[in-house]
C-alpha cells in the first residue's frame, strides 16, 4: 500500500508543442499519461483519440503497442469504426480491420493492434484482466455513471516492453533505430473524450475539471519499489485536460452548428455548444432541482422542529447517513438575514455523513456497523455541544437490509448498532417503492419552489447530496427509475426519509419525466 506521505501532487502549465496550432494537434502531441479531451460537441474529439493511437504505429514497438477504445454500447462503435477507416486507410501501410465480433480490431503488418470494445456492466472488466494495453481510450466518458470502469481498467494500462531487450535489432546485433540506440520506454496513455452532458458529469468534473485549468498538468509523484531496478524511487504520472471547441473544426457543417444553437434545454445547450461544466444535466431530478431554492446556509434548528436521522447502509459501497429537521410552520432567521418559513411538514436535511473517500468512486469505507454507530453517536454529540440542535435526534428510517442476516447465530446490523445506542426504524422496500419514492422526492422539490406543499431542502453541510442528487441518472432501460449502477446511496437515504415522512401519500404514483 502506498504511504500518503510518499505521494506529492504539483501543477504546471503544459508547454507549447511545435505545430500544435489546434487543440487536436496539442492533444495528439501531449506526453501526459492521462488526457481528457473535453469541450463542446464538434471539435473532432473522436478523430483525435484515434490519431493519438495511430501516432505511435510504426515507431518500432510492434506488438507491444496495443490499444483499446471503449464505449458503453455496441451500436456506438460503428461511428468509431467509420472514422477510423476514413483516417487509417489514408496511410496505405497494410492496416486491416477485422470485423468478426470476436475481433473488431485494427491490425498492422508491424504487429500493432487497436481494439474497439463495449463496457456496459461491472463484470466486463474480467474480459481484460491481466492484459496489457499501453493505450486505453474512453469514448464520451460522461456516459459512464461512475468512475469504476475507468479505475478497474487502469490496472491494464501497462506494458512489458524493455528497451534494451525488445528494441528491433539488425542482423549484426545493433539496434535497428535511426540513432542506433534502444527505443525509449513505451508511453502509457489513457485518452478520454467527453462533453459535459451525461450521467457521469459529477465524477468527471470532480476528478478532471475542478483540480486544474485547461492546459495545466497535474503531476503526481509516488515513491514506489521499482521491480526493474530492485529499489525504491520516485515515479511521476501526469494528467491534463484540454478544451476543444466546434469553432476550431473547419470541416463542420454550419447546419449542425445551427442545430446546437437551437437547443431549447438551457443546460444541454450550454454543455453541447459551449462545453460549460457549470450545469445540471442528465439526471432524474435535474429539471426540478434549483440550487438557489433548495440549498440553504447552515442554521441552528429551532427547538420546536422534529429532528431525526435516516440511513442507507453500505460497507464496500458507501453508506449514507442524513440528519433531518421537520418544519412546524414557524419562521426561522437564516445567517444571511433572510427569513425562512417553509410549509409545515417540510424536510430540511441539515447534516450528513457520507461513507466514501471521494464522491464518484462509489467505494465505501468498509467500516463495521459498530464503527458507523459510534461515528453517528459522536457526530450527534457534536451537534448538541455546538447547539446546532437542541435535542437528541429520534430514530429514523434505514435500509431494511440491516434487519436480516444469513447467519442466524450472528446479530443483525441493526442489533449491533442498537447495542451502541443508535436505533433505526424499518423502511419498506416493496415492489414499486423505488419509483414511488422518486416521484415523492420530485414533488417535494417542486413544492420547495411553489410553496404549495411540504418541500425538501438541504443545507450547505450536505455536500454529497448537493453534488450527487442533481446528476443522478435515469435507468436507460426503465426511465421511471434511477440507474442502480450509479452512485445512488444518498438518493436512497433521502428517498427513505421522504417516503417515511409522507406515509399518507399513495404507494404507487405515475412518474412523469421531461422529454
Amino acid at each position: 500500500m502506498v504511504d500518503i506521505n510518499d505521494l506529492k501532487v504539483v501543477w504546471q502549465p503544459l508547454p507549447d508543442f511545435e505545430g500544435a496550432e489546434s487543440s487536436q494537434a496539442l492533444a495528439i502531441a501531449c506526453p501526459c499519461n492521462v488526457i481528457l479531451y473535453e469541450g463542446s460537441r464538434g471539435p473532432g474529439k473522436t478523430d483525435c483519440q484515434l490519431m493519438a493511437f495511430r501516432a505511435m504505429v510504426g515507431k518500432g514497438y510492434g506488438k507491444f503497442w496495443r490499444g483499446v477504445i471503449f464505449d458503453r454500447e455496441y451500436k456506438n462503435l460503428d461511428d468509431l469504426i467509420s472514422k477510423s477507416e476514413r483516417w487509417f486507410n489514408q496511410f496505405s501501410d497494410g492496416a486491416r480491420f477485422l470485423r468478426s465480433k470476436g475481433d473488431y480490431k485494427w491490425v498492422w503488418p508491424t504487429g500493432e493492434e487497436l481494439l474497439f470494445r463495449t463496457y456496459s456492466k461491472p463484470g466486463d472488466y474480467w474480459n481484460y484482466h491481466g492484459q496489457e494495453f499501453p493505450f486505453i481510450g474512453w469514448n464520451e466518458v460522461t456516459k459512464f455513471a461512475t468512475s469504476k470502469p475507468i479505475d478497474m481498467l487502469t490496472s491494464c494500462n501497462r506494458s512489458g516492453f524493455l528497451p534494451e531487450q525488445h528494441t528491433p535489432k539488425k542482423i549484426d546485433g545493433t539496434y535497428d533505430t535511426p540513432d542506433g540506440k534502444p527505443l525509449p520506454n513505451i508511453p502509457l496513455r489513457q485518452f478520454l473524450t467527453t462533453n459535459p452532458y451525461g450521467p457521469g458529469h459529477m465524477w468527471v468534473k470532480h476528478r478532471y475539471i475542478d483540480p486544474v485549468a485547461p492546459g495545466e498538468v497535474k503531476t503526481t509523484t509516488t515513491n514506489v519499489f521499482n521491480p526493474r531496478k530492485g529499489e525504491r524511487e520516485d515515479i511521476s504520472t501526469t494528467q491534463v485536460r484540454l478544451f476543444g471547441s466546434y469553432k476550431e473544426n473547419i470541416y463542420l457543417d454550419p447546419i449542425y452548428v445551427a442545430s446546437l444553437e437551437n437547443i431549447t434545454d438551457p443546460n444541454r445547450r450550454k454543455a453541447w455548444l459551449e462545453g460549460d461544466w457549470d450545469i445540471v444535466a442528465g439526471g432524474a431530478l435535474d429539471d426540478v432541482w434549483k440550487t438557489e431554492v433548495h440549498v440553504l446556509p447552515d442554521f441552528k434548528i429551532p427547538k420546536g422542529w422534529k429532528v431525526d436521522r435516516a440511513m442507507d447502509w453500505g460497507s464496500s459501497a458507501p453508506f449514507s447517513v442524513g440528519w433531518y429537521a421537520e418544519a412546524d410552520g414557524n419562521p426561522v432567521e437564516l445567517p444571511d438575514g433572510r427569513e425562512f418559513c417553509p410549509v409545515r411538514g417540510s424536510l430540511i436535511r441539515f447534516d450528513e455523513w457520507y461513507g466514501s473517500g471521494s464522491i464518484g468512486d462509489n467505494e465505501g469505507l468498509r467500516l463495521g456497523s459498530d464503527e458507523v454507530a459510534q461515528g453517528v453517536m459522536t457526530r450527534e454529540m457534536g451537534m448538541l455541544k455546538r447547539k446546532d440542535i437542541l435535542k437528541v435526534p429520534a430514530p429514523g428510517p434505514a435500509d431494511s437490509a440491516i434487519y436480516s442476516t444469513d447467519d442466524k447465530s450472528q446479530k443483525t446490523i441493526a442489533e449491533v448498532m442498537d447495542d451502541e445506542g443508535i436505533e433505526w426504524t424499518k423502511v419498506s422496500k416493496g415492489k414499486g417503492s423505488r419509483k414511488a419514492g422518486l416521484e415523492i422526492m420530485r414533488v417535494m422539490l417542486k413544492n420547495s419552489v411553489s410553496k404549495e406543499g411540504a418541500g425538501l431542502y438541504f443545507t450547505r453541510k450536505c455536500q454529497s447530496a448537493i453534488g450527487l442528487l442533481p446528476m443522478l441518472p435515469r435507468d436507460e432501460e426503465d426511465p421511471d427509475d434511477v440507474d442502480t449502477l450509479a452512485e445512488d446511496h444518498v438518493y436512497d437515504e433521502v428517498r427513505y426519509k421522504c417516503q417515511d415522512a409522507t406515509q399518507k401519500w399513495p404507494a404507487h404514483l405515475k412518474v412523469e419525466f421531461p422529454k
